[in-house]
């Protein structure tokens, strides 16, 4: 008996060569470019697919994907995957899959024309000739040649709209906390801290994606930093901007213009900062270009396919890029090798140099550029929220650190195990780990320091000179703010010396309680850390 064919829903508008690109590698597609607009419609008719394609109409939530039995992938031909639910796709075993590259120019580009129309205020200007005026002397713009451009987010498209800001003759700034200064100097950037950035600048463009730390990286405080006149450009993410605090600065006259892509809100059909006089806005278009438009629906139709019919994974948000033969034995050491990069990823706050991976014993012998792909995801992740195994090498270099990868025999009681080391300008830090028969990753090694402990979703990571009262410090601490530790385990490198403990705890640290435990004299370091260890 014949197989089934695969079955895709497109719900987003791709192109016909996207939709034949299924049907030629033997996948059956439904074209319903409407049905991400109709919710109702779309959750009766998700049921009897393995895919489903979209763009960013279409959103995937924790029902809708309850609705779907059926369903293996998810491809969202761009970037952005906040349309969809990944923690429910991850908990079904669903893959999210995006196109992480496809419209980096398109949205450098849109940038940079939004500068320009700020800078000598374009639309203003069209609309008043179109309506017969001649205010010649009403637009009275600036230049941006000899202008001083600042870069929040010096990435893949960060570097672009860097590159085209030189070519322009413009001096450009740049902050980012995996830029390397050697990176910087190839792109022909200054690296500053944000500060100097929000300082110095004349422009400020954003390229940065949607964390925690980056959430209203432009609010009140930061303008304030700001010379009177700046113009800031968001190509990027909405939220990365308080709207309330811009809006207030425009009108004040500390901030010049704005051009803006991106709203808090999306669709904005009603925005304050709509019909100010000073500000350009557009309807999301950064990647709005027939050429983007194109490449990620091709794109993204080959990576289904793939995946759909060969069992391939690539440029999975949600999943190891590793073949099916390998799976079995190389998963748990994948799902090790992220953890050990986000740990590093969270304690590390300097730029990073160098990344230096060694596999001892039956690891040398497995997919090494798998894991290390995963141990790089981890690691960036806390500032690159959306980044994956395939993405995360590339960003990595981007940014100008290097990558080293050191296999030898069995040297210990382990019969394979990976350090994961890291070097800044100011130390180098290193932790190993290992997989027991449980399948569950286990760190063997801290900061040089032996030791056995597993791994939690929320955990406390302290330093201090190894001497009395630690234990009794942390466990009376977390009482009185009624931390509830779940384990304890800590390790020293000898008596006297250096010393670290693992808190397990039921939920994240509050924020009061690692001001108060960072404060006292006897702790040299505190950081809350989260895992994912589902």
């Amino acid at each position: 008996m014949t197989a089934a064919k695969p079955r895709v829903l497109v719900s987003d508008k791709l192109s016909d060569m996207a939709v034949q690109i299924f049907k030629d590698r033997g996948v059956e597609v439904d074209f319903r470019p409407d049905l991400g607009k109709d919710k109702d419609a779309l959750l009766a008719a998700i049921k009897d697919y393995d895919g489903l394609a979209i763009r960013s109409a279409t959103k995937v939530t924790e029902k809708l994907i309850a609705a779907a039995p059926n369903l293996r992938v998810i491809g969202r031909a761009g970037i952005g995957v906040d349309n969809v639910d990944i923690p429910a796709a991850s908990r079904r075993g669903i893959i999210v899959m995006n196109t992480p590259f496809g419209n980096s120019i398109t949205t450098a580009e849109h940038a940079i024309a939004l500068m320009f129309a700020v800078a000598r205020e374009l639309p203003e200007a069209n609309a008043s000739t179109h309506a017969g005026k001649w205010e010649k002397n009403r637009f009275m713009g600036v230049e941006i040649t000899g202008k001083t451009l600042g870069v929040i987010g010096c990435g893949n498209i960060g570097s672009i709209v860097a590159t085209r800001g030189i070519g322009l003759k413009m001096h450009v700034i740049a902050f980012d906390p995996f830029l390397s200064e050697s990176r910087a100097q190839e792109l022909g950037v200054e690296k500053v801290e944000l500060d100097e950035l929000l300082r110095r600048s004349d422009f400020i463009t954003l390229h940065t994606p949607m964390t925690d730390k980056t959430r209203g990286i432009i609010n009140k405080d930061a303008i304030s930093k700001m010379k009177k006149g700046v113009r800031i450009i968001n190509c990027a993410r909405g939220g990365l901007i308080v709207e309330a605090d811009l809006v207030e600065a425009l009108k004040s006259g500390h901030v010049a213009g704005a051009g803006i892509d991106v709203f808090e809100t999306e669709p904005a059909t009603e925005n304050p900062l709509f019909n100010m006089p000073n500000v350009v806005v557009t309807p999301h278009l950064g990647a709005s270009t027939s050429e983007a438009q194109e490449n990620v629906a091709l794109q993204v139709a080959e990576q289904m396919a793939d995946y759909l019919i060969k069992g391939a994974v690539s440029n999975a948000i949600n999943m190891p890029s590793i073949t099916a033969e390998e799976a079995p034995r190389l998963k748990p050491f994948v799902k090790l090798a992220e953890v050990l990069g986000a740990f590093v990823g969270q304690v590390t706050e300097e730029p990073i140099k160098a990344v230096e991976i060694t596999f001892d014993g039956a690891t040398a012998s497995m997919n090494t550029r798998a894991l290390i792909s995963a141990a790089l995801a981890g690691l960036i992740r806390p500032q690159v929220a959306d980044v994956n195994m395939v993405s995360a090498p590339i960003m990595v270099k981007e940014r100008g650190i290097s990558v080293s990868e050191i296999k030898r025999d069995k040297s210990g009681v382990f019969d394979g195990y990976i350090m994961l080391k890291v070097i800044t300008e100011e130390r180098s830090r290193s932790v190993a780990g290992t997989c027991f028969s449980d399948g569950k990753p286990r760190f063997i090694q801290i900061k040089g320091i032996n030791l056995d402990a597993e791994v939690g979703r929320h955990m406390l990571y302290t330093t201090n000179a190894d001497a009395p009262g630690i234990i009794g410090l942390l466990g009376t601490l977390c009482g009185r703010h009624e931390v509830n530790i779940a384990n304890f385990q800590l390790g020293r490198n000898r008596p006297g010396g250096d010393a670290i403990a693992l808190l397990y705890l039921d939920a994240p640290f509050p924020d009061h309680a690692l001001a108060e435990i960072r404060a006292n004299s006897k702790i040299q370091s505190a950081k809350r850390l989260v895992f994912d260890v589902a």
